[in-house]
């Protein structure tokens, strides 16, 4: 026996509880379910717990159109956006239609039938799932694992050594040498939440990351909100901010030497003198990877106190007592935590195949940033890189409900892109150079050159475009008539 529902969700984190929001309003009268492999909701705001977690976007774009975000943060702590999720689904009832404990290991299409057939596992046994149509809300990378590199003589080490994803409220850090491995968003906001209760705590970096401050609060967003009806006074701000984060993305494609000039000097005025500026050059210009953010400044702040500071370096081994340097420096340390990424995951871990045939999700072709060359009624949520991961969740699921609709208005029984996908060159389905991303290219889907075969890194463009939409674009369609005589 299986359950039926016209849209089978995969996460009950911050994408697919706004899916669901989606689904309710856009496409009413229709069935769906969320699958969800933890026994919470709130996906990564959920699993991460380490000292100091926090958005690394500004919360105005980061929360969701239709709710808005009225804390006084813009750049908020995990519990905050933990509890804003939860707020979402329970006060809209999304959270009536979460099955939790529900881990998706494989999904089938038939398109003699137009179904999806879904396997998951429970603590009670496999259970499945038919549905018209699959999306994955779960992210893009493996919540069961993050990534460790193999340090030489780590089993000679008599300290602790954890890494972010998995910390637990029994880490002991107080009046401790610690050494954080990593420089990007989590490294960032761990040493600063940690340093007062340490003796010392020390950024061990390999080369640097481009690290700029901002307001943890916004002033603007306040004063819209005492002026202004709430939802104009969210929509105002969340445009305003978006606005920023996609005009210095571009200044910085067009004008790297300007915007990194401009990024490292304000870094070096929040420093003390004698700070080694090196610390502060990255080998790669800005948003070849992620620029990190500091709230308020403070991460500088733990640096101008002593309580914290910066080795770049490269490690040569481990040892019983701390981490050797290339260098010949030697860190003293009683915890080591491994910042050193995320392991990067395609269609989440999910076995995908089509009549019968296993999908490899690197001979795929990314379309319109959301669904996939020769997949029917499929769909991944993959946010931007450059800016809120919200702004293109929320256009991807707004789609979605349309694509729907659109087979309903038609008579279709599924649509998929081109099973051919791009024509000429490829390139990796997320363009950053990070490390996260580059071990694994070979698995991800790609994307192409010209439209609709790629994601732009533009929410403006992508919101003008979705207004438009062309359905028939690069897609081929399957009538209702069709599936009814081939069953």
């Amino acid at each position: 026996m299986s359950d039926h529902v016209d849209v089978l969700i995969v996460g009950a984190g911050l994408s697919g509880i706004g899916a669901a929001y989606r689904l309710q309003t856009m496409c009413k009268g229709k069935t769906y379910t969320i699958l969800e492999s933890r026994h919470a909701s709130g996906g990564t705001w959920d699993l991460f717990r380490y000292p100091g977690i926090r958005s690394d976007s500004d919360m105005y774009t980061l929360s969701y159109p239709f709710k808005p975000w009225t804390h006084g943060n813009a750049i908020a702590d995990g519990e905050d956006i933990r509890r804003y999720i939860h707020e979402t689904a329970h006060e809209n009832k999304i959270d009536q239609h979460i099955r939790y404990g529900h881990r998706v290991t494989r999904a089938s299409w038939s398109s003699d039938d137009a179904l999806w057939t879904i396997d998951a596992t429970t603590d009670d046994g496999p259970v499945v799932f038919t549905a018209s149509f699959l999306y994955l809300c779960s992210g893009y990378y493996n919540y069961d694992a993050g990534f460790t590199p193999d340090f030489p003589g780590l089993e000679d080490f008599e300290g602790e050594v954890v890494h972010p994803q998995f910390w637990t409220d029994d880490v002991d850090y107080v009046d401790k040498e610690v050494v954080v491995i990593g420089s990007g968003a989590t490294a960032v906001t761990l040493i600063p939440s940690m340093a007062d209760r340490t003796k010392h705590v020390t950024m061990l970096q390999r080369s640097p990351t481009y690290i700029t401050s901002l307001p943890q609060g916004d002033p603007i967003a306040s004063g819209l909100r005492k002026v202004l009806p709430l939802g104009l006074a969210h929509r105002l701000t969340r445009r305003k901010n978006a606005a920023i984060a996609v005009g210095f993305y571009v200044f910085s494609q067009r004008f790297p030497r300007l915007a990194r000039k401009f990024l490292i000097g304000r870094a070096r005025r929040a420093l003390p003198d004698d700070f080694d500026v090196k610390h502060l050059k990255p080998k790669y210009n800005p948003w070849d990877q992620r620029l990190c953010i500091v709230p308020n400044g403070d991460l500088w702040r733990t640096i101008k106190s002593g309580k914290a500071s910066i080795a770049t370096d490269h490690i040569a081994r481990f040892t019983k007592t701390g981490i050797d340097l290339e260098s010949g420096d030697h860190l003293p340390a009683d915890l080591v935590v491994t910042a050193t990424g995320l392991q990067v995951v395609a269609f989440g871990q999910i076995s995908v195949e089509v009549d019968g045939r296993k999908i490899d999700s690197h001979e795929t072709y990314v379309y319109k940033g959301m669904m996939f060359s020769g997949i029917p009624n499929f769909a991944w949520c993959v946010g931007y890189t450059n800016a809120s991961w919200t702004l293109r969740a929320d256009l991807t699921s707004k789609y979605v409900c349309r694509f729907i609709n659109h087979m309903d208005e038609n008579g279709y029984a599924f649509g998929m892109p081109d099973p051919a996908g791009a024509e000429g060159d490829s390139a990796p389905l997320l363009n950053l150079q990070s490390g996260y991303v580059q071990r694994v290219a070979g698995m991800l889907p790609q994307q192409g050159t010209t439209s609709p075969w790629t994601i732009r890194q533009n929410w403006f463009l992508d919101a003008w475009d979705s207004r438009r939409t062309d359905f028939d674009e690069a897609m081929v369609w399957t009538a209702r008539e069709r599936v009814a005589a081939v069953s």
